[in-house]
């Protein structure tokens, strides 16, 4: 009996660390802190993103990896072609990659809930969006995100060099908005 309630003070004690209650690891794992849609990540608290592997969209049989955009910021952004605010999003997400491409950001997106391959490949062609997508029907890439909320497209993470997690909007964005975040992100060094 004395064992069981050891057992059960320390599982009771593991499940209470932490400010929300979470343990934090070395991988990201998204936690809204009071349901907010926009959360940054100081320098210090980011975690690492883990691989993310996929059909490249527009070209069948190749594959996108997040690992293949190394010392690259990343923005990866989650849509779908049945996506109002998306076709919005989206020209802003290409004029923010024109802008700031030579200096090492790279958009990628991963196209959600769109079965048929031929409409999300119109809807970069008619956007005239050059930036590579993962071709994800069934959401599947998103269970490999930690806490994600896989119904909420459009939604955007911004990964630093390191692909450390900097920033999560779980909402459409503009340009105006992430482009001092992509700015910081492209001179920041590295921590020490």
């Amino acid at each position: 009996m004395r064992a069981l309630f050891l057992v059960v003070v320390l599982l009771l004690a593991a499940c209470s660390t932490g400010d929300d209650a979470v343990v934090r690891g070395t991988e990201f794992d998204l936690v809204a802190p009071n349901g907010q849609l926009i959360i940054n990540y100081p320098q210090a608290d980011r975690k690492k993103l883990g691989e993310l592997t996929g059909d490249d969209l527009m070209a069948e049989g190749k594959q996108l990896k997040l690992s293949d955009y190394q010392g690259k910021v990343v923005l990866l952004n989650i849509w779908g072609a049945w996506c109002g605010p998306c076709r919005a999003e989206a020209p802003e997400l290409q004029r923010l990659y024109d802008e700031n491409k030579d200096a090492g950001l790279q958009v990628l997106g991963i196209d959600v809930r769109d079965d048929i391959r031929s409409q999300p490949q119109d809807f970069m062609r008619d956007r005239n969006l050059t930036y590579p997508s993962i071709w994800d029907p069934s959401s599947r890439i998103l269970l490999g995100l930690k806490g994600y909320p896989r119904n909420n497209v459009p939604s955007t993470l911004i990964l630093d060099r390191d692909h450390k997690v900097a920033a999560v909007y779980l909402t459409a964005t503009l340009a105006k908005d992430i482009q001092p975040l992509i700015k910081q992100l492209l001179d920041e060094k590295p921590p020490s």
